[in-house]
């Protein structure tokens, strides 16, 4: 990285990784400030890289806070790279949802909202949604355990297990879908405010078959109280329907946990962040 970017992202390297399935990924590797591959640390994999790691990937020096210090991680923020980039919250839907998953009519409406808000354009908006037409959550997930994780354990040098996965909105929603597809690769796996916007969706479809054999890896949840009380109806589902998947989880004796969070959707983003690590990774 330039010296500027270093600045602020200490200790991160980038690199650019294509898929077996033809798609272009840009990764950020934070490591913790000192960071000796002789001890090595477990990777915190985070979604949505282009987004989220200017206000997560800072927070690793979480593991040197003395009144609640974090355990050791390694976080890779997995993003889009090139021309892409500037397109991701487009091409998250192709790779963050799970597929068959149903489109909410709210979810259309709130889409169509920001065209008459100005805030997408026509071209914009048929692009986002023609993304969730073909959604593979399932290749990527496999791009994530198969290739990426591989690669990251050998250049460096991180630990063989106790890895975490965290995403945010539709990464919530695919931290779910890894959770429920029984994937071994995490330990455990933060969802923040996950895109669970309608009743149909495949969660609930997964969640019926798996019945009781559900995993063992740790699930956090979190949700914000402003998206249940706001007026917006796709936050409103969101929120309402992580209440219900919660219900029929319960407390799973402490697998399963939550958190309410005083903030918005898109507030939410670094407090969910801070509620997993509180959560799952403190010492």
């Amino acid at each position: 990285m330039t010296a500027m970017w270093n600045g602020c992202l200490a200790d991160t390297d980038y690199f650019e990784m294509r898929s077996r399935g033809g798609h272009e990924y840009g990764v950020w590797v934070t490591t913790p400030p000192g960071y000796d591959p002789a001890t090595p640390a477990p990777v915190m994999y985070v979604l949505d890289g282009n987004w989220t790691v200017g206000m997560t990937a800072p927070l690793i020096v979480t593991q040197a806070d003395p009144m609640q210090q974090i355990r050791p991680y390694v976080q890779v923020s997995v993003g889009y790279a090139g021309e892409e980039a500037q397109h991701w919250a487009t091409l998250r839907n192709r790779d963050l949802v799970p597929p068959g998953e149903p489109v909410a009519p709210e979810f259309v409406d709130a889409v169509e909202m920001g065209v008459d808000t100005g805030r997408m354009t026509r071209e914009q908006a048929d692009a986002y949604l023609a993304e969730l037409r073909d959604t593979r959550a399932d290749a990527f997930l496999a791009f994530l355990t198969e290739e990426l994780n591989p690669r990251i354990e050998r250049e460096y040098g991180t630990a063989a297990s106790g890895h975490g996965l965290f995403g945010y909105s539709y990464g919530g929603l695919f931290s779910l879908y890894a959770w429920l597809s029984g994937c071994t690769l995490f330990e455990s796996i933060g969802a923040g405010s996950p895109g669970v916007v309608g009743e149909d969706s495949q969660i609930f479809a997964r969640l019926r078959e798996l019945g009781d054999n559900l995993p063992a890896a740790k699930l956090h949840v979190t949700v914000n109280e402003r998206e249940l009380f706001g007026d917006l109806a796709v936050y409103q589902n969101l929120a309402k329907n992580t209440a219900v998947l919660l219900h029929r989880l319960g407390s799973r004796d402490g697998t399963v946990t939550s958190e309410v969070l005083r903030e918005t959707h898109v507030t939410g983003l670094q407090a969910s962040f801070l509620s997993y690590l509180r959560t799952c990774r403190s010492q």
